[in-house]
């Protein structure tokens, strides 16, 4: 590991914004906060720049970004800092773990922005909007509760689409091109480090907004049409 990494991951264990596989912490965030506003969380946030730029223009709302990779939540939780920005926090934790660290109905929304595509079918389980990760979102979100997807993967957007119908979701909002747009509406005008380098490449930018059902997901009994694909090609 180089030294700036292992320098950034000393420094963000002394950032009071920034929670590190915490104990407790499930139905408790108000207590971190010093506030009982609604809860966002940003999934895989990298260096945080949409939960900083939500966090902006919405300084009556929580925002926490999700991360397991300390060196690049560092960026963004040393920014709310000096921002500052007090409604933001950053958890250091595996996904697959959320329900560790949140109570039921202690999410009202969630981002996904730019995440791991995974591309092989064979690892169709870790994409973040597969009906397994669909059912562990579920009892964290609260009545009314929303997930948004923005991406440049025409494969995960398809697949997302796919899950949303097969899983009994409500799709809310289904834009192919966001920069198509007349008029770009003001929270899909922020930008990842990532968007700037697949707008620059001329990559297209999807985005999806969706509800899960209020009947408990059993992801096991989910079938999507890329699941008989996989079983076709023996991958």
């Amino acid at each position: 590991m180089g030294q700036n990494k292992l320098q950034r991951f000393a420094e963000i264990a002394t950032f009071p914004n920034v929670l590190i596989y915490p104990e407790g912490m499930q139905g408790k965030w108000h207590h971190h906060f010093k506030n009982t506003h609604p809860v966002t969380l940003e999934l895989a946030c990298g260096k945080g720049d949409y939960t900083l730029g939500l966090a902006r223009i919405f300084p009556d709302r929580n925002f926490i970004g999700v991360d397991l990779k300390g060196n690049r939540i560092w960026k963004g939780a040393k920014t709310a800092l000096e921002t500052p920005l007090p409604n933001v926090a950053f958890l250091r934790t595996q996904i697959d773990k959320l329900d560790n660290y949140f109570a039921a109905g202690e999410i009202e929304e969630i981002w996904i922005t730019f995440p791991d595509p995974f591309l092989r079918n064979s690892k169709a389980k870790k994409r973040l909007t597969h009906p397994k990760f669909l059912q562990l979102y579920q009892p964290l979100l609260a009545k009314g509760a929303t997930i948004n997807l923005k991406t440049d993967s025409p494969e995960l957007y398809a697949f997302t689409l796919e899950a949303i119908a097969a899983s009994g979701c409500t799709l809310i909002e289904n834009v192919p091109d966001v920069y198509a747009l007349p008029e770009v509406p003001p929270l899909l005008q922020i930008q990842t480090f990532y968007e700037g380098m697949h707008l620059a490449d001329r990559r297209t930018i999807r985005f999806i907004k969706f509800s899960l059902p209020s009947v408990p997901l059993d992801w096991r009994s989910i079938k999507l049409p890329s699941d008989e694909v996989t079983a076709d090609r023996g991958d």
